[in-house]
């Protein structure tokens, strides 16, 4: 999904305003990946991207708190994961074992 630079902007700055006020000081929001993510799960259901979207953030945060990895590399795996999921559909594919291999 593209969005114009004014747009951009001000997700941006929405982005870093939400993450001071939940106070999740580490983390360097990559909006590009999000709305690609969130367009990509719409093949799923027209509702999936938000869905999706929320399940990947929260997939990273228990990642974080577990010390298994830092906030921007589980977010990475998660959203690997979540596209890897995306393309195999709603009936699944091989690569339908969660994180069994991710170190997630």
């Amino acid at each position: 999904m593209t969005v114009s630079s004014e747009e951009e902007l001000a997700l941006d700055q929405w982005s870093r305003r939400l993450t001071q006020a939940l106070q999740i000081l580490d983390l360097e929001v990559d909006t590009q990946a999000i709305l690609r993510l969130a367009e990509e799960s719409r093949s799923v259901s027209p509702s999936a991207g938000p869905v999706s979207t929320f399940i990947v953030g929260f997939a990273a945060g228990q990642a974080t708190n577990s010390g298994k990895k830092n906030v921007q590399s589980a977010v990475e795996t998660a959203l690997k994961k979540v596209h890897g999921l995306v393309a195999d559909g709603t009936q699944g594919g091989p690569d339908n074992q969660g994180w069994v291999d991710s170190a997630q």
